[in-house]
């Protein structure tokens, strides 16, 4: 006599409320996001199965914890080569690629493919489920989504910012206590695994070449970006600079009703926030606005003065404002925000020259935006260029740059284009033998960057590449920068 069968459920139509009893689900991946999916699903009853090819970190505790609790954990190499048997949901890490072996099975099945982003939507409370204003872009989107929750808290609300930043998405719709609304960020890998999201607003804040070592072309890139227009319920706020945001939301399916708001460094037409002068104003969400402006703040309330750093704010207002929050609000949110480390941050003065951490401008784009905040400018700049090109940066910068400095492993890809369109500017390229000598590759290139500096200058980190050819992250190259520019002022 054989056993009593198997229950199975279908997780499509599953949500926080139901009995996951009987799902099989597997997460690929076991660092942040994917925990919080493999602990989340376990406590929903779902019999999960976590793999990860790497031991890294705090995975093997976790997954002593996620076994106590009922859970499979399998981590180090090979681990991720096979799909087991018999599965129904597959949960991937956000910049897994759909070639890797666990999802082209998954896919070959015909099993179901979910970011943590996409399980996060399905599992929102349905009496209390805390709106999203979500925000992508190739850059801003950490600055954007926590000048974002600053207004938000500014204005009375429990919000978090989520996502590709702060905590996993699925923890904060799980909270027993509910938020009321979450400002989230959405890398292009999230929203490349996200299907049914709704959001109440969202945000393509620019678009510009990266990740091109994952997408096969820029217009796969900007796809998956564009996906976070997909079904929004009030405002899709786009730069009017960059028309493919706003061709992004002219083609967007979206909730009747749901309007289209572009922020902009100029002056707001109707429907829109800008500038008046040094007012950040609003033109969209005010009575009478097809003649009357509202002042949001203004740019002496800002962090910095920096234009993509106020293009930001912008956006961030925008959002809010769509939501229903005060001008008193966006202005006290925006006031009291202070951007992370290694954003603009002013480290140093050396006679009479200033030295900036940028060290978060890891594509040409970011990059682009951080030099056209000064002039004139030393740029440093080198890394991991991630299949990215250096020709548009150059073009418009050139005027600005009072020499440059270049290191790391795809150095020649700017050195080619500074060659090309910049060709009197002075250069110094530093060899890997310069660079990694000693625990400082820094010292030479702050070095070499005060030998092209002169008094009123500005010697700017904005690297435009990944750090992981010399550094474990951004983080750690802009500390060595910072360290050695100390050092330099210790000397002088």
């Amino acid at each position: 006599m054989g056993g009593e069968p198997v229950t199975r459920r279908d997780p499509l139509a599953l949500g926080r409320q139901d009995s996951w009893d009987g799902v099989r689900a597997v997460v690929a991946g076991f660092g942040v996001s994917g925990f919080a999916a493999a602990d989340n699903l376990t406590h929903l009853g779902a019999d999960v199965t976590a793999l990860d090819d790497s031991t890294a970190g705090d995975r093997p505790e976790k997954g002593e914890l996620l076994e106590v609790l009922g859970a499979t954990v399998r981590l180090g190499e090979g681990s991720t080569a096979t799909l087991p048997d018999d599965v129904d949901v597959l949960v991937t890490s956000p910049g897994w690629r759909p070639t890797a072996p666990l999802l082209a099975q998954a896919a070959a099945r015909g099993v179901p493919i979910w970011g943590e982003v996409e399980l996060a939507w399905r599992l929102r409370d349905p009496e209390r489920p805390a709106p999203w204003l979500a925000i992508t872009g190739t850059n801003g989107k950490t600055t954007t989504v926590q000048m974002l929750h600053s207004i938000l808290t500014a204005a009375g609300l429990r919000s978090a910012a989520v996502g590709n930043v702060g905590m996993p998405v699925v923890e904060a719709v799980m909270d027993p206590t509910p938020y009321d609304v979450l400002a989230v960020e959405l890398s292009s890998f999230q929203l490349h695994y996200t299907r049914s999201m709704s959001p109440e607003s969202a945000a393509v804040l620019n678009l510009a070449e990266d990740h091109l070592d994952w997408y096969d072309d820029m217009a796969a890139y900007a796809a998956d970006k564009a996906r976070v227009y997909d079904q929004v319920q009030r405002a899709c706020v786009y730069n009017v600079a960059d028309p493919a945001t706003e061709q992004m939301v002219r083609d967007a399916d979206v909730v009747e009703g749901a309007r289209a708001i572009g922020f902009t460094l100029g002056m707001p037409r109707v429907g829109m926030v800008g500038l008046v002068e040094d007012i950040l104003a609003d033109r969209a969400f005010v009575e009478g606005r097809e003649q009357n402006a509202a002042e949001l703040c203004t740019i002496a309330d800002l962090a910095s003065p920096a234009p993509h750093f106020v293009a930001n704010a912008l956006a961030a207002a925008a959002l809010a404002r769509s939501h229903g929050v005060s001008q008193a609000a966006v202005r006290d949110g925006l006031r009291a925000f202070r951007p992370d480390g290694h954003r603009i941050a002013e480290v140093g003065e050396v006679a009479g020259v200033r030295y900036v951490d940028d060290s978060k401008a890891t594509n040409p784009h970011a990059a682009q935006s951080s030099l056209q905040a000064y002039d004139p400018v030393v740029w440093v700049a080198g890394g991991l260029a991630k299949g990215a090109r250096f020709d548009d940066l150059v073009r418009a910068t050139a005027g600005r740059l009072r020499g440059a400095v270049v290191y790391g492993r795809d150095r020649d890809v700017i050195v080619d284009a500074l060659a090309r369109h910049a060709p009197d500017v002075p250069l110094i390229t530093l060899d890997d033998d310069e660079t990694s000598s000693g625990n400082d590759p820094m010292e030479r290139v702050v070095a070499a960057a005060a030998g092209l500096a002169r008094e009123g200058d500005t010697v700017l980190l904005a690297p435009g590449c990944a750090s992981m050819d010399m550094f474990a992250n951004y983080g750690e190259r802009g500390d060595a920068f910072a360290a050695a520019v100390r050092r330099r002022q210790g000397r002088g």
